[in-house]
């Protein structure tokens, strides 16, 4: 067991990390390169660890799917009776970005997918599914799609829902708004050309969930991956279907940019440390050149006032 970390935990690159234990093992799946060595790619690396520090690659997560499938996206995974279910979106015939599933009987996979879509047929972009267990067992997915109104309060955007999972490769059509964009800080690009008109562009994404004292925290990223903008901020309910109530400073609060040290902290997951008790926040972040979005960690913790991370951090820390 090491004693001090340094981020990034990782060399390689691997955006989107998501971050699950198996018994005394962590599992690590993310966006990020495919093998080469066949007609049909690979798609998603696994790695494994004992720490969350030190990694080696174990394989990849699944197969590339049949037909004009691209941009393969956020891997997550859930366990749910005896089963893994890795969701991913992924572009089809350059119409439509989709939600998807795949099955395991192993953490470290292969996963097969299931040979439908999970988002609705009409909703022509959807990604970043993160599956949720709630304390009475039942599961629900929290997902992001475009929305184009806007008011004097929301913009227009990609932002995040929520909708209720009948089993694990089903949603119920119950789909709720969890949060909009509603800040400067949270712009992607201006002037954006996007479904046939021009648009002021927000982006939420890359939610994910944590319930503490009763109440439901989704933690998102918003702004621009590509640059400084991009950080972590959160909303809260008091049930996982919502209302959550969005009561930003104005910056993201949980994780930004720190000029000259690391750009673009986000897109995170959430694990239990090797101690069993320490929440560790698990997120990708630019270098400072900007070569590539690498995996990191850091420490969240509770205080009156909310969640905190004092990172993200780029000296030693103690684990």
């Amino acid at each position: 067991m090491v004693d001090y970390f340094v981020n990034p935990v990782n060399a390689n690159y691997f955006a989107d990390p998501f971050v699950w234990q198996v018994g005394k093992e962590y599992y690590a799946v993310g966006t990020g390169t495919e093998s080469k060595n066949n007609s049909k790619p690979s798609k998603f690396t696994i790695m494994r660890s004992s720490d969350l520090v030190i990694w080696e690659k174990c394989g990849w997560a699944l197969t590339a799917l049949d037909g004009d499938y691209y941009d393969y996206w956020a891997p997550e995974v859930a366990f749910s009776n005896g089963k893994y279910y890795l969701y991913y979106s992924v572009g089809k015939d350059h119409k439509a970005h989709q939600l998807r599933v795949a099955v395991s009987d192993n953490p470290a996979g292969p996963y097969v997918s299931i040979d439908r879509p999970l988002s609705h047929p009409d909703c022509t972009f959807a990604i970043d599914a993160h599956p949720f267990q709630d304390l009475d067992g039942k599961w629900y997915l929290f997902y992001c799609k475009d929305f184009l109104d806007s008011n004097e309060t929301i913009r227009p955007g990609t932002a995040i829902v929520v909708d209720r999972l009948i089993d694990m490769v089903k949603l119920a059509g119950e789909e709720r708004v969890v949060a909009r964009a509603t800040q400067d800080w949270q712009r992607f690009q201006s002037n954006r050309n996007m479904y046939g008109g021009i648009y002021d562009w927000h982006t939420l994404e890359g939610a994910a969930v944590l319930a503490h004292k009763s109440k439901y925290y989704c933690f998102y990223s918003g702004g621009c991956y590509q640059n400084d903008t991009y950080g972590v901020d959160y909303v809260v309910a008091n049930s996982i279907m919502g209302p959550y109530k969005d009561d930003k400073p104005g910056q993201p609060r949980i994780l930004r940019t720190v000029p000259g040290r690391v750009i673009g902290p986000g897109h995170n997951s959430f694990v239990i440390g090797p101690d069993g008790e320490t929440i560790c926040i698990v997120y990708h972040a630019w270098d400072k050149q900007m070569t590539a979005r690498r995996m990191c960690i850091d420490k969240l913790r509770w205080t009156p006032a909310g969640p905190v991370v004092d990172g993200p951090t780029w000296t030693p820390q103690k684990m």
